[in-house]
């Protein structure tokens, strides 16, 4: 079990490697092809909302095919749809581009969120987004020094490399998910698929969407538009831009690797608390009219703060739901979680069209109160249904 784990602790830093390159690169896209900045948005509303889709089916199809073939699968479906970034003329190519990389993605977050949150510590769910912070802070380096020499389809061919050797990874490991895949189909045999309807009569469950819609929508609208905002508002140049992004995302991977360390000393709830809390001094700094500099180091506590709020919600689902139903729910979280991500930054698009690029830390403060209040509420329903166990 402990080599297993391993392989799915490499299989999600390929799920997070393409997820922060469209954010770097953009910069330099949308002036080599002349289209407008806003319009990256429409690739991310493309890539999350076809991985919404694939989420929100996953239980069935985890369920016939097992969690190995869809993880290897999947990730070959994202390799493939980088190296055809990289040699996009246009940007209509890039749309059926975006299709296979979202639906890539999709399943397999679903899957192995709920196998690891159905087997193993809470320890091992934060390292596990531990290590999708190092793919998402892997690319944004790579795409840096892709962007000081030889351009951005190189940054997108050095990431498909990477997802490619992890590929075959994949694939090489599935005789060793067959040697544990008893303990696998016993945890699928007792899953009750639930469609949405009778999730969303549940209000806990609703909330649950709104928190996990909120805390990925902070952490898109950083990912995508924080180099943008740097080099925009803040005089960056988009070298540097891209490299600020990675001190983001570094700091997403410090918050959830020590939250992983905390596992056994600090229950739960309260590292989602302490997450919620460093993110409303972050965000002030983002609001301040402060350097260049200090915009960076405000990017960096936000990535540390939200960062664990996310794996830590998705390792209470068994708790908070129960097991039987937790494949189903924690599929629908995280679809909700990838509809944050697919407003957000069209909303901040849309708002910086209006007003400038400058309201974009207002947007992200919004976005904390309403996840904040959803948070409050959903610990209150849990109380008062006995479900909330704070020492979890």
């Amino acid at each position: 079990m402990a080599f297993l784990l391993v392989v799915i602790y490499v299989a999600f830093i390929g799920l997070g490697v393409p997820d922060s390159l469209i954010g770097s690169a953009w910069p330099a896209i949308h002036g080599e092809l002349n289209i407008p900045v806003e319009m990256v948005s429409v690739l991310t509303f493309i890539i999350s909302g076809c991985t919404v889709l694939s989420s929100m089916f996953s239980a069935g199809i985890l369920n016939k095919l097992g969690t190995a073939k869809v993880t290897a699968f999947s990730t070959a479906m994202t390799a493939a749809a980088l190296m055809g970034f990289s040699f996009a003329p246009s940007f209509w190519v890039m749309i059926p581009l975006a299709v296979i990389l979202g639906l890539g993605a999709g399943a397999i977050d679903s899957g192995l969120n709920n196998y690891v949150a159905l087997h193993f510590k809470a320890s091992h769910m934060n390292f596990l987004h531990c290590f999708y912070g190092v793919g998402v802070s892997l690319s944004p380096y790579l795409m840096s020094q892709a962007l000081g020499n030889t351009g951005w389809r190189s940054g997108y061919r050095y990431a498909f490399f990477v997802q490619l050797a992890i590929t075959v990874l994949l694939v090489i490991s599935l005789p060793l998910w067959k040697k544990t895949s008893s303990t696998e189909q016993n945890g699928e045999e007792e899953n009750v698929n639930l469609t949405f309807m009778q999730m969303a009569k549940r209000s806990e469950v609703r909330l649950v969407w709104v928190i996990m819609l909120a805390t990925n929508a902070i952490e898109y609208a950083c990912g995508v538009w924080g180099s943008t905002y740097l080099v925009t508002e803040k005089g960056f140049q988009t070298k540097d831009g891209a490299l600020a992004l990675t001190v983001y995302y570094v700091g997403m991977s410090v918050g959830r690797f020590v939250s992983g360390l905390l596992s056994e000393k600090i229950s739960t709830w309260k590292r989602i608390g302490i997450g919620s809390a460093i993110l409303a001094p972050a965000i002030i700094i983002m609001l301040l009219p402060l350097p260049g500099v200090v915009s960076v180091v405000g990017l960096f506590l936000i990535g540390l703060g939200n960062g664990s709020i996310y794996p830590n919600m998705i390792h209470l689902t068994p708790h908070n739901f129960g097991k039987e139903v937790s494949q189903s729910i924690m599929g629908s979280q995280i679809a909700f979680a990838y509809i944050g991500v697919m407003l957000a930054p069209p909303m901040v698009s849309l708002i910086s069209g209006l007003f400038g690029i400058k309201v974009y830390p207002i947007l992200l403060a919004v976005i904390y109160v309403i996840m904040i209040a959803a948070l409050v509420c959903f610990v209150n329903k849990l109380k008062k249904q006995n479900k909330y166990n704070a020492d979890i």
